[in-house]
């Protein structure tokens, strides 16, 4: 209910108003420039960009707007019926008011979300790493690992996205050190740009320790989110790697450590080094690292862009100290918070489990 109430403070809020106005006629004023004869190509080609990010803004404001007004009605009736005490009536109309109700806060989300900029790279696949915290918590740092990689995993799998491992890391207890994995779908780095940073867990561990240890324990661990580029995006020099193969080490069957099918990929100008050991054939092991490394290069080009129009963004990954996290998932508390937007979420279990992030 807060949430819904949050969003139509936005909606009406003035501002937000005049703006949506501004960008209504703008959009009937592109609209009847199209249709002008005096425009030349160059002027037709970006009018027409910009009426294709005005339209569905446009529309969806206009749908809510005619929702309101039928809202309106809906309220007088209701109050008209309430006078007359035709129960009957009033109820069906409480009903449909409800539903309109629902049908306007949810147009309203449709709407912000059209509202927020579009950056270059959110049609972009991406590879999503996840690692261990080194700094604190020792083996719930592994756990939560494990827990977030697999949550990602719901995620695309939600989302219909393609999730295809490339590295696994398994911890002796269970848990995970690290894991990289490929996304490709959909807008999947727009849906998963904001999951860079430092993820904090506090809880009290479930098995495994004494009585007097049973206490709240925190880790830490950290998530990467790299655009995917494209074979044209970034090009490697075959002169600049060094490729060695050694024997793949975790879980395989027998496979493992029989073959030198895992692959590592060293960025001699760099020094940036990737590994794959997912596969058993050692040359889709390959193709996959070069995969890799084409990200994490295409990265530091994005990162030297975006330095030089904000200076002060900070890298996704950090120290991995707690002092940097974005997200802390508290168990005893049954709470998720984003400090970025003091943001707080109950139900953790469900929030970790669904289709949702």
């Amino acid at each position: 209910m807060k949430k819904h109430q949050d969003i139509q403070a936005l909606w009406k809020h003035e501002t937000v108003q005049k703006y949506l106005e501004t960008l209504s006629k703008e959009y009937q004023q592109v609209s009847h420039l199209l249709n002008a004869d005096s425009i030349n190509d160059l002027e037709q080609k970006a009018l027409r960009t910009r009426w294709a990010n005005l339209s569905p803004i446009a529309a969806a404001f206009q749908e809510i707007r005619e929702a309101e007004r039928e809202l309106q009605e809906l309220n007088a009736m209701c109050r008209e019926l309430d006078s007359r005490d035709e129960k009957q009536l009033l109820e069906l109309a409480l009903e449909e008011k409800e539903t309109l109700d629902k049908k306007i806060n949810m147009l309203c989300r449709k709407l912000f979300q059209l509202l927020v900029p579009k950056e270059k790279y959110d049609r972009s696949h991406v590879i999503l790493e996840v690692t261990a915290g080194r700094t604190t918590g020792g083996d719930i740092c592994q756990q939560f690992t494990k827990e977030m990689f697999e949550m990602y995993q719901n995620y695309a799998d939600y989302k219909r996205w393609t999730f295809d491992i490339v590295n696994y890391m398994p911890a002796e207890i269970g848990g995970l050190h690290h894991a990289a994995a490929h996304i490709s779908g959909d807008d999947v780095y727009r849906h998963l740009k904001y999951e860079g940073g430092t993820h904090r867990v506090q809880r009290i561990p479930e098995t495994g320790l004494s009585s007097r240890m049973q206490r709240i324990h925190t880790g830490t661990m950290s998530v990467i989110v790299l655009p995917q580029p494209e074979e044209v995006d970034v090009k490697v020099d075959p002169k600049d790697l060094r490729i060695d193969t050694f024997r793949a080490k975790g879980a395989g069957g027998q496979h493992v450590n029989k073959t030198d099918s895992a692959v590592r990929v060293v960025h001699l100008p760099t020094g940036l080094t990737v590994e794959c050991q997912q596969e058993r054939s050692q040359q889709i092991n390959k193709e996959i690292a070069l995969q890799t490394l084409r990200a994490k290069l295409y990265q530091q080009i994005i990162e030297k862009q975006l330095s030089q129009e904000q200076s002060a963004r900070k890298l996704q990954l950090g120290t991995r100290a707690q002092s940097e996290r974005i997200r802390t998932y508290n168990f005893t508390q049954d709470r998720v918070t984003d400090h970025r937007i003091s943001y707080d979420a109950r139900n953790i279990k469900v929030t970790v489990a669904r289709e949702s992030i």
